[in-house]
């Protein structure tokens, strides 16, 4: 039996062009998840979508019930694939996702967005106990302002991935995944 896990998070349309926030670059981001999640399919290992709704109807993105908030169509679900539905950037609070990861000791953490979501859940599994793997081209971070300064999607990108990989666990490429995971 497996012992990894992939966790695609909120790669879902309100994230794309023409959703209600869009994330720079998540056309790609989603080709390479979806990569990961046709390699974790074939060799066996567990998938588990992470999908987040707002709890207003007022929320800018993410609303319950609206196409923004379903999975995007490129790494839709299949066969009995969990969806874990959470309100909160880590799907380790207040979900069943350790419930879901028993026998795991190693995640594959994908999606969006990499300064909120993808971080919560690389640093709680570490926090757990997991190995943990982000893979940076299949995540995506959103451009912000602070204080007066403009942060670019790549300056958040780099600004999340150095410290993950120097303190919370590795930092690859989709190619450098698939060729690792394909050789082990």
């Amino acid at each position: 039996m497996t012992k990894t896990a992939l966790i695609l998070v909120d790669i879902q349309n309100d994230y794309f062009t023409g959703g209600r926030w869009p994330v720079a670059l998540m056309d790609s981001v989603a080709a390479n998840a979806a990569r990961l999640l046709e390699n974790a399919r074939s060799n066996g290992h567990r998938v588990i979508h992470i999908r987040h709704e707002a709890r207003s109807d007022t929320a800018p993105f993410f609303r319950k019930g609206t196409v923004g908030a379903e999975t995007h169509a490129s790494v839709a679900p299949i066969g009995d694939e969990p969806v874990v539905i959470k309100h909160n950037a880590s799907s380790f609070r207040d979900t069943d996702l350790q419930d879901r990861l028993d026998g795991i000791t190693d995640l594959v953490i994908c999606g969006a967005m990499s300064q909120m979501c993808i971080d919560a859940h690389a640093r709680a599994g570490a926090d757990l106990g997991y190995g943990v793997t982000v893979i940076s081209d299949a995540s995506g971070a959103k451009e912000q302002d602070f204080d007066g300064q403009h942060v670019t999607a790549a300056q958040e990108q780099a600004a999340i991935m150095a410290p993950l990989a120097m303190s919370y666990g590795r930092v690859l490429t989709t190619d450098a995944y698939v060729s690792e995971d394909a050789a082990a």
